[in-house]
């Protein structure tokens, strides 16, 4: 599927002078003025939305990873995507390239952000859980709660509907964490529990006095041992003349951090996994690294995930 040409099929309308406050402007097809949108080129995601909404009905929301981008939660991998919708079942919406309509039998819940209409978030990560991997959904979902966007009760009720996506939410609700402070933590949180490794977030170390040393990402239970995730923050002069501080002071009191990239957490798994193993004395376990590698096959970040996503877009167009 041409996914870029499937977005940007649509803003090739021909324009009429019919402003609307948004600088989004109604639009003619072949002569006819109420089917069109058209939306200046270089528009921000906002813009180009409040086009789709003055097509969309009133009842409809946007949903999915469109409710997710606008509500500023992380985002999984970013690939090409159509904008996602929720129409009630009767509800005419138009048919086109680069939106993708998911029927309900009755109104979803919405709330508005800068005039969009957008699903709830526990009703935007049931939509997600469609056509998105558990590992996807952790990014989503840890940001949703963290933001308090939803409940961890919002979304067990979300999932306990008969309704698609719902069996993979209820999967992943044990997996979520509102305590994630980036994209890249909950995947590396992911990692261990996948490997069955014991760990606890946002850790505060003290020292044998009781003064705070650091507030780690993971802290293996059990252990003297921290993993951190090193972002391309960690590369500023400042932040790393502050980080060689803190590593000191964990040293002093006989702790080890261990700092991964994001290259290291979606490609070095097996050695990620078999350090743990030596350090808590546990036999290494194939298995461990093989459920670990099926979240990352069924995610975004890998082809196998990518490609499934997008033929579920395609025979939804």
């Amino acid at each position: 599927m041409e996914c870029v040409r499937m977005l940007q099929a649509w803003r090739k309308l021909i324009p009429v002078p019919q402003p609307d406050h948004s600088g989004v402007e109604r639009g003619s097809v072949n002569g006819n003025s109420s089917r069109g949108i058209y939306v200046p080129r270089a528009s921000p995601l906002r813009e180009l939305l409040h086009g789709w909404q003055l097509v969309l009905p009133k009842s409809a929301g946007f949903t999915s990873l469109t409710a997710a981008e606008v509500s500023g939660w992380w985002l999984p991998e970013a690939i090409p995507h159509p904008v996602f919708a929720a129409v009630p079942i009767g509800e005419r919406y138009p048919e086109r390239t680069g939106l993708l309509v998911c029927r309900h039998p009755r109104p979803v819940p919405v709330e508005t952000i800068g005039g969009l209409r957008i699903t709830t978030g526990a009703e935007t990560l049931l939509a997600a859980a469609r056509d998105l991997g558990l590992l996807d959904l952790v990014i989503l979902g840890d940001s949703a709660l963290r933001c308090g966007h939803c409940t961890m009760e919002d979304l067990r009720v979300a999932a306990a509907q008969r309704r698609r996506g719902a069996p993979r939410l209820r999967a992943v609700l044990p997996l979520l964490d509102a305590r994630s402070e980036s994209p890249w933590e909950s995947v590396m949180r992911v990692l261990h529990l996948a490997a069955e490794i014991d760990v606890e977030p946002q850790r505060k170390i003290y020292d044998a006095h009781g003064r705070f040393v650091a507030r780690a990402d993971l802290w293996l239970v059990g252990t003297r041992r921290i993993h951190e995730y090193d972002g391309g923050v960690h590369r500023d002069r400042q932040v790393h003349r502050s980080d060689l501080s803190r590593d000191r002071r964990l040293v002093e009191i006989d702790w080890q951090r261990m700092g991964f990239t994001s290259t290291q957490l979606l490609h070095e798994g097996a050695s990620i996994i078999a350090s743990a193993d030596r350090l808590v004395g546990r036999r290494w376990d194939p298995r461990r690294l093989a459920r670990w590698e099926a979240l990352l096959d069924a995610s975004l970040f890998r082809p196998a995930g990518r490609a499934r996503a997008l033929r579920h877009w395609d025979r939804a167009s």
